[in-house]
């Protein structure tokens, strides 16, 4: 199984519980998680070339994962 990075639990190691628990009781939380998974696997395989996209593509999701990432912070760093 292939490591990938930039999980939110490397992201954010002492906010694991934190995270844990929005998930579980944020609606939006989890589906802002769920989204961030999504994206930083698809720029994963992008950068692995498991399935390679144009550079402008990958780019682009990059800076979603990164808006993303900013958005989810917000958050636990609240809560």
């Amino acid at each position: 199984m292939s490591h990938t990075p930039h999980e939110l639990a490397e992201e954010f190691p002492d906010k694991v519980e934190v995270m844990s628990q929005l998930k579980q009781t944020d609606a939006h939380f989890a589906r802002l998680a769920d989204e961030y998974h999504e994206i930083n696997r698809r720029v994963h395989r992008a950068e692995t070339n498991v399935e390679p996209v144009e550079e402008l593509a990958e780019g682009e999701m990059r800076k979603k994962r990164a808006a993303l990432k900013d958005e989810i912070w917000a958050i636990v760093s609240k809560a």
